[in-house]
């Protein structure tokens, strides 16, 4: 199962970016006396790595199933939102330590050019985090939507920054510390959407419940297929950007066994033929119709 390929271009997209406002924001940070600014571009130095690390495990979820993983290799993908979710809470933690430092730290207040280059950046993070967030809930992956909230954290602590650095511009001395504060406050931010991250990866790994509207689709779908009376079960997990299903059908108790082998491969064909749906495999048991 492949995404589409702009989805795929997405990632390069996202390495690309993060290298430029990495340059950008160190060096306009260190001309510009900021400090939060500087920390914005390590932080951005940081999604480089992770950003790459996401990406490239997304690409490995989608490899097909071999001898040695014959339900395919889907986890690597929640694999890849764990460790997504958990470099967002690095992250955090790196931007507070810096901030406290230098809030402890006294100097002079950033320079007037410091701010329109944030705002830059605030309008490109949150343009890139909503396409990938976009892609990531399109195709439910939690490796994606965590690489968004890596984007969407630097358009936060940017905001945050630049709203410190016009505290700082306007109020003067004793100001000179207003953009390690906003930085500070957006910690909090990060913190809870990689934790969100993390939680959810997790739930997957774990075969977690899918949503029931999707279980309904699946059911739905089952339902058309001539022959299906009913339908007693359906479970559901998830694999990647791809899902497993294992479905209880009622039939007719006088079917013979070759007439209850065909209905259950057009269930299961019907099913897999339903790209919406993304269904890898499905499992189908046939039972008695109580007449």
């Amino acid at each position: 199962m492949q995404p589409p390929d702009d989805v795929l271009r997405l990632g390069v997209i996202s390495l690309v970016v993060n290298v430029v406002l990495t340059v950008v924001k160190i060096a306009v940070g260190w001309i510009g006396n900021s400090y939060a600014l500087i920390a914005d571009g390590i932080e951005s130095a940081s999604d480089v790595f992770t950003s790459l690390v996401t990406w490239t495990g997304f690409k490995l979820s989608l490899r097909p199933a071999d001898q040695d993983h014959p339900f395919g290799h889907g986890k690597i993908e929640s694999l890849a939102g764990m460790f997504s979710g958990g470099c967002l809470l690095l992250a955090a933690a790196f931007i507070a330590w810096h901030s406290v430092l230098e809030i402890r730290t006294p100097h002079h207040a950033p320079a007037w050019f410091t701010l329109p280059v944030l705002v830059a950046v605030i309008i490109v993070k949150e343009t890139l985090s909503r396409t990938v967030l976009a892609a990531g809930e399109e195709l439910q992956s939690m490796a994606i939507q965590g690489d968004a909230w890596h984007h969407r954290s630097d358009a936060i602590t940017s905001a945050a920054a630049a709203t410190g650095i016009a505290i700082a511009l306007i109020g003067g001395k004793g100001y000179e510390s207003a953009d390690d504060w906003g930085a500070l406050a957006a910690c909090v931010v990060i913190v809870i959407n990689g934790g969100l991250i993390i939680r959810a990866s997790l739930h997957d790994v774990l075969d977690g419940r899918v949503a029931d509207e999707f279980a309904e689709k699946v059911v739905a779908v089952a339902r058309t297929v001539a022959g299906v009376e009913g339908i007693e079960k359906c479970r559901v997990r998830k694999s990647g950007i791809g899902m497993f299903v294992e479905i209880h059908v009622w039939v007719d108790p006088e079917m013979t066994v070759a007439e209850g082998h065909r209905l259950g491969h057009e269930v299961k064909d019907a099913l897999i033929a339903e790209q919406r749906l993304r269904i890898l495999d499905a499992v189908v048991h046939l039972e008695p119709a109580s007449r």
